[in-house]
């Protein structure tokens, strides 16, 4: 498979050889020496489980490896170069951008064995665990000894930490903690020419580029990722978890910008509209009302005294915005039911629809009103039901848009849908993503946020560690003629 690329203005194409059935046969054998004949999968049915992710994209791969060790992946990537053969790293298949689909073949690197916490620092409140391991597992394993992760996505009982970090994923609880690159530390790496190298550091001042950061969030464009150093803390003293009913978006939205205008910092705020409530109650009852328009779920944590006051103020401002109900979980088995309906919430939407297409923009918490009422009028342009569930305290949105791929057309209009409701993200100051990344599906949206020079420098970045597109190609920058497309629309 040979390589080449173009850039103009901003954007790049990639031109590719699918791989050779001679070609195939000897990358096949090679690795199966390295790994086994268990770990290396290449046979048509094998290989349709790994063609598709949780977004709507599809790409099948040559083949499909799982590495045990950082050894195993620095080879399996010495064997792609030789062979030009690109490589594409796959935590659990959750992503919803179609980060992980294999655009051009290649190699699919899967994780699911390199899944181990190595150590646990409780003193200096610190974890080094692989990239397979499971989102959810570190914290089980943390609490029994007062601690625990805060990034905590909606799929965190499936989604993995590498996968977390290459999209820079958030959840409920980052409102008040911060998104994943703000509990990374350091990694561990394997380089575009299978080198080892570790950047960051145990501290959070270590010396030179933020090296760190960079990665985070990349999308698997930049290196391998094989270790994490992350940050963990202490359980919090108390918790609350409220519930608050109203009847209009509006009161809900105004509600949610006043609590944090005020001072208030919540650990969590999460507002479910109509659509979603219903769905949630058929498939997780959590005793939500089917006739409310929308529900906040809002979490305090800290100090019992500071929670206590907190509660007040919230409740106070709820009130203020016409809640015609708010009630605060009785105890942890209620706290734990109201938190099962919101984390179920895209699986229950499986119930009233056949398929769904979310998407990921954020705005600024004033501007929730008035684009959740022209996510509504775009959706009903294009004659199709929405649902929205989303982390309202930062004000990233998860229109989930339901259709049917069945029917003639639906996928196009989902798509236009999908491109205007990021289209009025951009033009009210906001982003085209906050934690679902880039991927395939907002390559050409990137140019609504980002200027020619500005995705000009970031392709410099990546071909400095990426010289030869062999990480994750076709990913996160625009492709010519759909940017010229999205133009037009």
């Amino acid at each position: 498979m040979s390589i080449a690329e173009r850039s103009t203005a901003g954007t790049t194409a990639s031109v590719y050889e699918r791989v050779t059935p001679e070609t195939k046969e000897a990358l096949v054998r090679e690795l199966t020496q390295l790994l086994g004949v268990r770990h290396v999968l290449h046979s048509p049915y094998d290989l349709a489980l790994y063609e598709y992710d949780a977004s709507i994209e599809r790409g099948r791969p040559d083949v499909v490896v799982f590495p045990a060790s950082t050894e195993d992946v620095a080879a399996i990537v010495k064997c792609a170069r030789r062979y030009h053969i690109p490589v594409v790293p796959r935590g659990a298949g959750t992503g919803l951008s179609g980060g992980a689909i294999p655009r051009y073949g290649g190699i699919v690197i899967v994780f699911t064995r390199m899944n181990q916490i190595l150590e646990v620092d409780y003193e200096n409140l610190r974890a080094v665990v692989q990239p397979g391991l499971v989102n959810l597992h570190l914290s089980h394993a943390l609490n029994p000894h007062g601690f625990y992760y805060v990034p905590d996505p909606s799929s965190q009982r499936s989604c993995t930490i590498g996968g977390n970090v290459g999209e820079n994923a958030g959840g409920p609880h980052t409102l008040l903690y911060g998104v994943t690159t703000n509990h990374v530390l350091g990694v561990e790496l394997v380089t575009a020419e299978g080198e080892i190298v570790e950047v960051g550091s145990w501290t959070y001042d270590a010396s030179g580029y933020d090296l760190t950061g960079l990665l985070i969030g990349s999308e698997g464009t930049l290196c391998i990722i094989t270790k994490i150093i992350v940050r963990i803390v202490h359980l919090p003293e108390a918790v609350k978890m409220m519930v608050a009913i109203f009847d209009s978006m509006q009161d809900a939205s105004n509600t949610v910008t006043e609590i944090i205008a005020h001072g208030v910092i919540p650990a969590a705020i999460e507002m479910m509209d109509r659509v979603i409530l219903q769905a949630v109650e058929a498939d997780t009852p959590a005793g939500y009302p089917l006739d409310a328009a929308a529900v906040l779920l809002i979490e305090t944590e800290g100090l019992y005294e500071s929670v206590e006051e907190q509660l007040q103020q919230i409740v106070a401002i709820c009130e203020k915005h016409h809640a015609r109900q708010v009630r605060i979980a009785a105890d942890e088995i209620e706290r734990q039911r109201f938190w099962a309906g919101r984390k179920n919430a895209f699986g229950a939407v499986g119930r009233i629809s056949p398929e769904f297409y979310v998407q990921d923009g954020v705005v600024p918490r004033t501007q929730l009103p008035y684009v959740l009422r022209r996510v509504n009028e775009i959706c009903q342009h294009y004659g199709l039901r929405v649902g929205n569930v989303f982390h309202a305290g930062d004000g990233n949105l998860h229109p989930l848009i339901l259709f049917d791929s069945h029917i003639p057309g639906e996928i196009e209009r989902v798509r236009q849908a999908g491109h205007e409701i990021l289209q009025v993200c951009a033009d009210v100051g906001g982003s085209i993503t906050g934690e679902h990344g880039v991927g395939i599906e907002k390559q050409a949206e990137m140019a609504l946020i980002f200027s020619d020079t500005d995705l000009r420098v970031m392709q410099q970045v990546r071909q400095a560690c990426n010289p030869d597109q062999l990480f994750n190609p076709g990913k996160l920058f625009p492709l010519p003629g759909r940017c010229a497309d999205m133009k037009q629309l």
